[in-house]
């Protein structure tokens, strides 16, 4: 496994009727790599996004989906989803600020 940097670990946000109604309370939704760990994930959130004070993360792996071409199968890639759920007195992420 090659060393993950912060800049590595987050690939994009996740933006959902349900993420959106969770970032009420302070929980933001994320595509992540698939072998960051919690701390990696809670150390790119605060560096990436000032003000930003992680209180806890939750992860997903979700198995990549069974696809058919004609005769052939195949799976689609494994991916991992975090939410993180900031502290009371943390800034909010800015780049869910004008959805």
């Amino acid at each position: 496994m090659a060393d993950l940097k912060y800049y590595d670990v987050i690939l994009k946000p996740i933006v959902t009727e349900k993420s959106m109604n969770a970032m009420s309370e302070k929980k933001y939704t994320f595509s992540v790599h698939t072998d960051a760990t919690k701390g990696q994930i809670k150390e790119a959130v605060e560096k990436m996004f000032a003000g930003a004070k992680v209180a806890k993360v939750n992860t997903m792996n979700q198995d990549g989906k069974s696809r058919r071409r004609g005769a052939t199968t195949g799976k689609t890639s494994k991916t991992k989803k975090a939410i993180v759920q900031l502290t009371e007195d943390s800034a909010d992420i800015e780049i869910f600020e004008g959805l």
